[in-house]
């Protein structure tokens, strides 16, 4: 690649990536990142099949530190942590913080944003009588809260609700309280000291053909002057850079 890119949003096999994290450093090494930045799954437990248990947060803990010291003078290496907006682990001791929205939280219990079609279609019918834009209402909402919270300097995929929408499948993204509730998240965060993911994580695995947010929010956010960072979301190696070249203008 003519520029040397770096991620700061990724996964390891300590919660749902694949690769070991030295395996991730190695690929960073190979394609000449200058950094890798961690950014496990904070424990989370309303739902614990994909984020990292207490155990598993202190081995991640560990091995980033060794890793840092193995491979110090060849490659920065950042420990971060990717805290869902209803997680209570602490967040001292990172290098940075994601803040993301996967659950919410109604009627007594935590939904999932993303975790499937099925999953997100069922909790729209249950929990918002089928009223999708309730439902992007409510998401949004929780994304005006995501800095109070976790305390982030970066906002992980502001339009996550979208996963499953390619081509506005589900809703309408172009409704006028779909749009209002984007607006009213912006404006929320407006005095925030955060940075805007451009996350490539869901076009890596087929769900969508462009990155969160999508590039009509994206313009927003430079109209606001909001700085922007790539970050491919990886869950495998393979995935480390995923769109950096095609995507890059869209930090600019």
């Amino acid at each position: 690649m003519p520029e040397k890119f770096s991620n700061f949003h990724t996964h390891t096999i300590l919660c749902d990536g694949k690769d070991r994290p030295e395996e991730l450093v190695l690929e960073a090494l190979r394609l000449g990142c200058p950094a890798i930045g961690f950014s496990g799954h904070s424990y989370a437990p309303y739902d614990e099949a994909y984020c990292m248990s207490p155990a598993q947060t202190e081995t991640y803990k560990e091995e980033l530190c060794r890793l840092r010291e193995e491979y110090a003078g060849r490659i920065r290496i950042y420990m971060g942590i990717e805290q869902d907006l209803y997680s209570t682990s602490p967040t001292a001791g990172y290098d940075y913080v994601i803040g993301s929205v996967h659950y919410l939280y109604r009627d007594g219990v935590y939904l999932p944003v993303d975790a499937s079609q099925s999953a997100q279609e069922q909790a729209v019918q249950a929990h918002y009588g089928g009223d999708w834009y309730a439902f992007a209402e409510d998401y949004f909402a929780a994304v005006s809260r995501v800095y109070e919270r976790t305390h982030c300097q970066v906002v992980g995929h502001f339009d996550l609700l979208t996963k499953f929408n390619e081509g506005d499948a589900l809703f309408s993204t172009e409704h006028p309280r779909y749009r209002r509730a984007v607006s009213r998240a912006l404006d929320a965060l407006s005095l925030a000291p955060v940075v805007f993911e451009i996350n490539t994580g869901a076009i890596s695995r087929g769900y969508r053909t462009e990155p969160y947010p999508a590039g009509w929010i994206v313009e927003e956010l430079c109209r606001r002057g909001r700085k922007r960072i790539l970050s491919s979301d990886c869950h495998t190696k393979e995935n480390l850079l995923f769109g950096f070249e095609k995507y890059k203008d869209w930090i600019l």
